[in-house]
């Protein structure tokens, strides 16, 4: 895929992705995660000090992996590569909720005032993109 058809298949395919971060002991942790996309970022919303979270602090290498399809003959995804950032400030936190909610269509009436207090955002950006596509 190009650049371009790749960010389209991210923000086509709202849901869940896999990220995948490296644990103290150099393996792999991997898990389902939700996500949303805002320019050239991707941003990831869960708990505080998670093991996600523990690990993206201790080495903020971190590849998110989104793919669709039930065969062989129709499965295609990405895979992005890049370092991930915890955020917790307050006002980072609730502009990032907002921007969240805006791309699920929430009124603006209906757009959140306030984040959880034990709750942050993962982001990536300056990510690197591998595709396949076997549907071709």
């Amino acid at each position: 895929m190009s650049e371009k058809e790749a960010l389209r298949y991210i923000d086509s395919n709202p849901g869940w992705a896999t990220l995948s971060t490296l644990g103290a002991d150099g393996h792999p942790h991997s898990i389902p995660i939700g996500y949303f996309r805002v320019e050239n970022k991707l941003y990831m919303g869960c708990r505080d000090k998670t093991q996600k979270v523990i690990n993206i602090e201790r080495n903020p290498k971190i590849s998110v992996s989104l793919e669709s399809g039930q065969t062989m003959n129709d499965i295609r995804g990405l895979l992005l590569r890049g370092h991930g950032r915890i955020i917790r400030e307050s006002a980072e936190r609730l502009s990032i909720s907002i921007m969240a909610a805006k791309s699920r269509g929430v009124e603006d009436k209906d757009l959140p005032k306030s984040s959880s207090p034990e709750g942050v955002y993962i982001e990536l950006s300056d990510f690197k993109i591998t595709s396949w596509d076997y549907s071709s």
